[in-house]
């Protein structure tokens, strides 16, 4: 058994395809397969069904890749604790975020981190919050940023500040009237929604006390993939959304005067860096966590632990 054919059986486990895991690797399929069928021999096992479609590990070969992770984590753990005590900080680092995010907070901190940071390769994916979990617990990702609590036991979250949701606003629209708005302000047959999937659409349905399937006459028939195709429906229309507060920093002047404020409290929602319990190179998300912070507007790292509008939709 070599930490090569471990690495081999947790990429096949992970992409249940040979072609891909083994493009994962660096290696030709026959290569990978001969090198998985070599550790199966020696163990005297059977570790994947390669009946099925996509290929699923077997009984057995679902607690032995498992373990397989952790020698894989444990191995990783001894090269950063070396890398440590020489001052450097090195190692691959795949993130996930999510798009109402990624294209606000990456900007702010990315390029000052390849600079700081220069041995640390990120691999980044913009990602819904159900795909960064599902891939943290599976090994695909090593850390995401996104929306909390998601309050799962096997994942740790690492808070980092409080973002106010703020109101957009049409200039026809009663609430454009107002220097500062409430919930009950907000007509739902005029709101602006995110497509399912997006854990921002769940929360502003909580904040706003809509109800999943709603027959009240609720308009959901057109549901936006982006915040910045909400924006611009308010534009051309009598409506209103909902946006986060990174997606207002760069905002002309003609924008901004359609911004209206939550009255105190206002609604935040957490933004985290998140893990599986299991993860090991903390140092490296202690500096990752550090050099977001140190981008952020100083106006949200004031912004306290209020209202935080929940995920889950209830």
């Amino acid at each position: 058994m070599t930490f090569v054919q471990l690495e081999y059986i947790v990429a096949l486990d992970t992409y249940r395809h040979f072609a891909h895991a083994a493009n994962h690797c660096f290696v030709t399929q026959p290569t990978l397969s001969m090198q998985i069928q070599k550790l199966e021999e020696s163990l005297g096992v059977v570790l994947f069904d390669r009946a099925k479609q996509p290929i699923m590990p077997t009984e057995i070969g679902s607690e032995i890749i498992a373990q397989a992770r952790k020698i894989l984590g444990e191995r990783d753990m001894v090269e950063q604790i070396i890398q440590q005590k020489k001052g450097v900080l090195a190692g691959e680092v795949k993130l996930g975020i999510i798009p109402t995010l990624a294209p606000y907070l990456l900007p702010l901190f990315l390029h000052q981190f390849v600079l700081n940071y220069p041995h640390v390769k990120l691999h980044i994916n913009e990602l819904t919050t159900e795909n960064i979990v599902t891939q943290l617990r599976d090994g695909r990702l090593d850390v995401g940023i996104l929306v909390t609590p998601l309050n799962e036991v096997d994942l740790k979250e690492w808070p980092m500040f409080y973002e106010e949701m703020v109101a957009y606003v049409s200039t026809i629209n009663k609430a454009y009237q107002k220097s500062y708005v409430l919930t009950s302000d907000i007509d739902p047959n005029k709101l602006w929604l995110l497509e399912e999937g997006h854990c921002f659409r769940a929360q502003i349905m909580n904040l706003c006390e809509l109800r999943r399937g709603s027959k009240d006459g609720i308009n959901f028939e057109y549901e936006a993939g982006s915040v910045e195709t909400l924006r611009r429906m308010v534009d051309v229309s009598d409506g209103i959304t909902i946006l986060p507060e990174l997606a207002t920093l760069d905002m002309p002047e003609t924008q901004l005067d359609h911004l209206r404020y939550f009255k105190h409290p206002a609604p935040v929602r957490e933004v985290s860096l998140i893990t599986h319990r299991t993860y090991l190179k903390t140092k490296i998300i202690e500096v990752l966590k550090q050099q977001i912070l140190d981008c952020i507007p100083p106006k949200l790292l004031k912004n306290k632990k209020r209202l935080v509008v929940p995920i889950e939709q209830v």
